[in-house]
């Protein structure tokens, strides 16, 4: 059966307007690149970490269980778990003669591109074939346990006992929006600017038999970020986040790869405390070691791994920082304001869509000087002050916000037209044909005149730079302004090591222990109210920060940082 003619398993549901366009979308993407496909492939030593985490381990009766792979692939899963099968099975007490009639029901695995799921059955085949199996009785196994489709949109039996795999990881710009909206359709958590990755462990947990198991392998950006607040809150209110393994830094996969992976282990029963342990060393007898104490019923009896209590808490982020780290935090949540409660407001700079359009030599961009304004981006800040290299940003939009017309000024117009084929060819533009030369972002002229602090999107170290206001931020720059307190305090604040606090416990870890310095996160910083700041500290505060000090001693004051509390600070600040 070596062909691409294999029927897809697809049920849409009856309440899309559009079903041959969804049917088309899948059809494309079973012959998509690896790429468009968010293929990864899981390393064995990692895939048997995986199974044994789940608990699909031979000494139990695997052959009166189902275990699902909802994305087999190149089989890295698929085949260690007929492997598995096939020792429980020998191994069975009421093991029959008949091998379809015991295992038939036993595994179900999913796979949406043809030409993966054609050689991945035929490696099955062999495998089933070297155990004994009759090549009609195995033919028949994975005419069974195989489907060919959309495992977001086929039809599945319900009622598994073990999940496992690592499903893809492909962005929402790479799906065909009919295909997009389909799957809105069907999955609550999709939201915002979520992953396909998100509706896979939906619809898994939602098909998990009572005390199942799913254990994936996938990017950890969902705890965190915005776009996994709903499949959080999910997991929250159903499910037992039992077992979370860091993997970042670690070769868990068969290729480098620019995505941050964790293993979650999460079980269909009540909440309980959650097993956590991060960057274990890739082989083996480690990863044996690890699972056996990731699982036992007894306290773990290994130091790597740690209990921690109340992970899951509706939609807020999974936070799994040392103990005393979190326990300031907590402290500080309850006494302190957020930024933004206190007159701060945290942004964004500007994305154009095309900077290579927008973006020029200030003093080289032949528009009306009206029309540009002076850029700062990470490169002018990384002294620790504004060192202008003289970036300009063309600025298409009048002060009320509202795009100008291009007659109205010619320079403008005759710049913007030379660069019109790479600027209308934009997303944003092609959406609003008539608005082609509008940047990503509107941009804030009042912005550019305001005193802001700026920060740098991924650091190891919060670095924070003081803007007068002479310049407009890029968009790889964050920026606070406040109306409340002096900034030049606020630097001196969040410089001594409160800013990289608050973001290392809510931010996901980059390669290289590097945090993202994002909004959501700076807006969970806490400070004290300005007007409770005493004079002479504010005197300070700002003087500091003109003189480039830090001033340890007078923000643990502002605090009221225990002793042990500022050595949780300075720890933090490694």
């Amino acid at each position: 059966m070596d062909n691409l003619s294999l029927p897809i398993h697809t049920q849409i549901s009856t309440s899309l307007l559009f079903q041959e366009e969804v049917m088309s979308a899948i059809e494309a993407m079973t012959s998509a690149s690896v790429e468009e496909r968010g293929a990864i492939f899981t390393r064995p030593d990692v895939v048997d970490f995986i199974l044994d985490l789940a608990g699909y381990t031979p000494d139990k009766p695997l052959d009166q269980m189902k275990i699902l792979e909802p994305s087999f692939g190149n089989g890295n899963f698929l085949l260690p778990m007929v492997e598995r099968l096939l020792q429980a099975w020998n191994r069975a007490a009421n093991k029959s003669a008949d091998a379809f009639e015991d295992l038939s029901m036993c595994v179900c695995a999913v796979e949406l591109h043809g030409e993966t799921f054609i050689r991945t059955k035929r490696n099955l085949l062999y495998l089933l074939c070297e155990h004994g199996i009759p090549a009609d009785i195995a033919d028949r196994l994975t005419h069974a346990w195989l489907i060919l489709g959309d495992f977001l949109l086929s039809s599945l039996p319900q009622g598994f006992d073990f999940i496992v795999g690592n499903p893809p990881y492909v962005r929402q710009e790479r799906i065909p929006t009919v295909l997009l909206s389909a799957y809105r359709e069907q999955y609550s958590t999709l939201y915002d600017r979520a992953d396909l990755y998100i509706p896979f462990i939906e619809r898994s947990l939602r098909l998990l038999v009572p005390n199942g198991h799913l254990a994936f392998i996938c990017s950890d950006r969902w705890t965190k970020n915005r776009y996994g607040s709903l499949l959080r809150k999910l997991v929250s209110k159903h499910y037992h986040l039992k077992i979370y393994v860091d993997m970042v830094d670690t070769p868990a996969f068969h290729s480098e790869v620019s995505a941050y992976p964790s293993i979650a282990v999460i079980a269909r029963q009540a909440a309980g405390a959650t097993r956590f342990a991060e960057q274990p060393e890739i082989n083996k007898a480690t990863l044996k070691d690890l699972a056996n104490a990731l699982v036992s019923p007894q306290p773990p009896s290994l130091a790597t791994v740690r209990e921690i209590k109340r992970v899951t808490n509706e939609d807020e982020p999974w936070i799994f920082d040392q103990p005393n780290q979190l326990e300031l935090v907590r402290r500080l949540e309850r006494i302190f304001p957020t930024l933004e409660k206190e007159g701060c407001k945290v942004g964004i700079g500007i994305a154009t869509g095309a900077d290579e359009a927008f973006i020029g030599p200030f003093d080289s961009l032949s528009v009306e000087p009206s029309r540009k304004l002076p850029l700062v981006t990470t490169q002018d800040i990384a002294s620790g002050e504004v060192r202008w290299n003289g970036l300009g940003l063309v600025n298409p939009y009048e002060e009320d916000g509202s795009l100008v017309k291009l007659e109205n000024y010619p320079l403008l117009q005759r710049y913007l037209e030379e660069r019109k084929n790479r600027i209308a060819n934009r997303h944003c533009a092609r959406k609003s044909p008539n608005k082609w030369y509008r940047t990503i972002d509107r941009i804030n002229l009042d912005l550019t005149a305001k005193p802001k602090l700026l920060i740098p999107d991924i650091k190891g170290e919060a670095h924070i730079v003081y803007d007068a206001g002479e310049f407009y931020p890029h968009h790889n720059l964050y920026y606070i302004t406040s109306s409340d307190w002096d900034l030049r305090a606020l630097q001196t604040v969040l410089r001594t090591g409160i800013a990289r606090l608050f973001v290392s416990v809510y931010s996901t870890r980059m390669r290289g222990g590097y945090l993202r310095f994002q909004a959501q996160y700076l807006r969970r910083i806490r400070i004290p109210r300005w007007q409770d700041v005493p004079d002479q500290t504010k005197r300070v505060l700002i003087k500091a920060s003109i003189q480039k000090e830090t001033l340890e001693r007078a923000v643990f004051d502002l605090y009221g940082l225990t002793s042990s509390e500022r050595a949780t600070l300075g720890t933090n600040k490694k």
